[in-house]
């Protein structure tokens, strides 16, 4: 089978396609013919060997896929062979053929594609954690949502409107932002790289002097020190990562969330799904109910076959992508 291959740590360029033999399934797991993959931050960094998960070389980035089921090992119960199926591979998703535990496998909504399917789950189910859960995001609140034109940004656009919050949309890019206002019906927006120091200054001015009751994070950075700085009293500060530099992490002066009596909360999707996996299960539930109601509009601006994988991941190091981006391995 094809796959695209990690021989030697570096950049997207020294990716290497590849004949592999197929993989056969040991218990409690099963064997999926690949049709998408989605692309996301950790895959450039495992590449480049700066990920927390180093797995051993050679192996495929991708974290999340979405296929038929080809085969089942011993005490599988829950799937049949021919079941669509979205997988949480942890890495080695780009490839026509994976391996993974039962218990990783979500089915696949009707009336969702494989492309849609394989660029779900992690950002809305890190989203919707992060919002509902963590965040208790209410109807009526103002929601400031840092990194809004990717992945779990444009999710978070999403979900927050769903729960009948109001957004404020921060990003980069005038472009992006304006894509995403067209999308999302965002009507609040604010290019952070031209603001600067003073975003705080405009999220308050955009709530009556009040600041947001939720920040949304996925950034980290200037961003971070920014968001201490312009949230509502009792309001949430959601850490979702650190896409600004992931080896340079911001501080938070304690003093300031004292003063606001707000909360600075941790958001860690993946450890989640695996420590409370009923809960997360019955997170997707609502999740494919809202999309099958037509009430998501999950975004995908880039598409690329597997043997264009390595511009996949250059389009994301390049800071292109609105929503998410998707390696098709089978049409």
């Amino acid at each position: 089978m094809k796959a695209l291959l990690c021989k030697t740590l570096g950049e997207p360029d020294d990716l290497v396609i590849e004949e592999i033999a197929p993989p056969r399934p040991e218990v409690g797991e099963v064997r999926i013919q690949v049709h998408a993959c989605g692309v996301n931050f950790p895959d450039v960094l495992m590449v480049q060997g700066k990920y927390q998960v180093k797995p051993e070389l050679p192996f495929s980035p991708g974290l999340e896929v979405a296929g038929d089921i080809l085969e089942i090992g011993a005490d599988v119960k829950e799937f049949t062979v021919g079941d669509r199926v979205i997988a949480m591979t942890g890495f080695g998703g780009m490839r026509e053929e994976v391996v993974v535990n039962a218990s990783r496998c979500l089915p696949m909504p009707e009336t969702m594609d494989y492309e849609t399917a394989a660029s779900f789950v992690l950002a809305y189910g890190t989203s919707y954690y992060a919002l509902v859960d963590r965040g208790h995001l209410c109807s009526g609140e103002k929601v400031l949502v840092l990194g809004a034109t990717g992945g779990v940004g444009t999710a978070a656009i999403d979900i927050a409107h769903r729960l009948g919050a109001e957004v404020i949309a921060a990003g980069g890019s005038d472009e992006k932002l304006a894509k995403i206002t067209a999308l999302y019906n965002v009507n609040q927006t604010i290019n952070y790289n031209e603001e600067g120091p003073e975003l705080r200054e405009r999220v308050k001015a955009m709530t009556a002097g009040r600041g947001a009751d939720v920040i949304y994070d996925p950034i980290g950075g200037a961003a971070f020190q920014q968001a201490l700085r312009c949230v509502n009293w009792n309001g949430r500060i959601l850490v979702v990562g650190f896409a600004a530099d992931s080896e340079n992490l911001p501080k938070a002066a304690t003093n300031l969330l004292l003063l606001k009596g707000s909360s600075l909360i941790g958001v860690f999707w993946g450890r989640f799904s695996e420590v409370e996996p009923e809960r997360n299960r019955a997170n997707f539930d609502r999740l494919f109910q809202w999309y099958e109601a037509g009430e998501l509009k999950p975004n995908i601006s880039h598409r690329f076959p597997i043997t264009e994988g390595a511009q996949a991941l250059k389009v994301l190091m390049r800071r292109e992508v609105v929503g998410k981006c998707v390696v098709t391995v089978r049409k």
